[in-house]
């Protein structure tokens, strides 16, 4: 199989650094990197992308073909193994995709932003050549350990500890929400060595370490299960300390940049379900008439046409003026909190026109009304989103705490 994007690889060339932060329109190369990457979604990934979505499995074999096509590490520099592109291009790779198997996206999602990009950007030497190879080779997974019991938007109210011992710590408390928690092979955990702010950092534990444990897996609306990660005395050397106290900022820096991914989901998904209705729009007879000819659908399609390229205009800005890779966290913000939605009302709309065919598991509609929905909750929930903005707006933080 060719490869979409090798170093070696003409296509390679068609990525000097994304949209201008004046002309949100797409360059020559970045459509035709797009058409390249949605050629292989269309030959590899939608056959089977119905059965993909509704499956409980991590789609391993989709990641080492991802991996194997220069698919992951798509912003990251070359010395880390990356592929030396930007933003923009991760972003186009996950609409590209998306637009062929929506499960994929999750994929790519998960070989370009989050935690992955943390290593990244953060990891030593070793900790690379330890846990980042394998994760860009598409042969591991790995999740944050983010969100508590007590600490969910209020994240920085984290009681997981990490207590001195010997050359390394020990780790004591557990972590809720984790997307791909059940198979990670690396958790990424946010664990607290001293008081306040400055004394959060994070620490790499690898599945079956001693004293680490998942517990029962449960499901969220959109199918992904996650289970309650439990530490009880989990030791980590120093090597598998990745920030150590004071890292809190950096890694939510990089946590900006993962919400441009679930962004550009919430997006591609929104249009996935936009031409899914609108093809059955046009072939959909009721009354004699092909439904698209009824001014009632005719609106819902106009307003949903507007919403979805309003908020690929904001996606598209948020991504292409990242300065040094990370994106401004107002113009994030924006972005996560439009995107997430519209994609949702796209969905839920296209659910409407289409109706018992939309809601039936026998078409992908439902799926993605299923996961936009979870998308106004994960990252920064909306009305997070919305503080931040208005911090934005009047130039000074509104402190949640009393």
């Amino acid at each position: 199989m060719r490869a979409v994007w090798r170093r070696d690889s003409i296509v390679r060339s068609f990525l000097p650094g994304g949209a201008r932060p004046m002309d949100l329109e797409l360059s020559e190369e970045q459509q035709r990197f797009r058409e390249s990457v949605g050629g292989f979604a269309e030959r590899v990934l939608r056959k089977g992308a119905l059965e993909r979505a509704h499956c409980d499995a991590y789609p391993h074999d989709v990641a080492r073909q991802m991996a194997a096509q220069g698919l992951f590490g798509i912003a990251f520099p070359e010395s880390v193994g990356g592929q030396g592109g930007t933003l923009m291009d991760a972003v186009l790779a996950i609409e590209a995709v998306a637009a062929a198997c929506p499960r994929s996206a999750d994929v790519i999602q998960a070989g370009n932003f989050g935690p992955i990009r943390v290593l990244a950007e953060y990891a030593s030497e070793s900790q690379r050549e330890r846990f980042l190879k394998l994760l860009l080779a598409g042969e591991a997974v790995i999740s944050v350990g983010m969100s508590e019991p007590e600490a969910g938007s209020a994240v920085t109210d984290l009681k997981t500890t990490a207590t001195p011992d010997g050359d390394g710590f020990r780790i004591n408390g557990t972590k809720v929400f984790t997307t791909h928690g059940p198979y990670a092979d690396f958790i990424l955990a946010y664990v607290r060595f001293g008081e306040g702010v400055e004394g959060i950092g994070s620490v790499i534990v690898e599945k079956g370490a001693e004293g680490f444990r998942v517990g029962k897996p449960t499901k969220f609306l959109s199918g992904d299960e996650w289970a309650q990660l439990y530490f009880e005395d989990v030791y980590v050397d120093a090597d598998h300390v990745l920030l150590g106290p004071g890292g809190f900022k950096k890694q939510i820096s990089g946590f900006n940049v993962e919400r441009l991914g679930n962004s550009a989901r919430s997006l591609a998904l929104g249009r996935y379900a936009y031409d899914a209705a609108r093809a059955y729009a046009k072939e959909r007879t009721q009354f004699g008439r092909p439904i698209c000819e009824f001014q009632g659908i005719q609106w819902k399609f106009a307003e949903m046409k507007m919403q979805l390229e309003a908020a690929a205009l904001l996606l598209y800005r948020a991504a292409s003026r990242a300065d040094g890779g990370i994106p401004s966290a107002q113009d994030t913000a924006i972005a996560k909190a439009f995107c997430n939605r519209v994609g949702f009302e796209a969905a839920s709309e296209a659910l409407q026109v289409m109706g018992g065919a939309g809601y039936s598991q026998d078409a992908l509609i439902e799926y993605c009304f299923r996961r936009t929905r979870g998308w106004m909750i994960a990252g920064g929930s909306v009305e997070i989103l919305k503080n931040r903005i208005a911090e934005g707006v009047f130039a000074r933080r509104f402190p949640q705490r009393p």
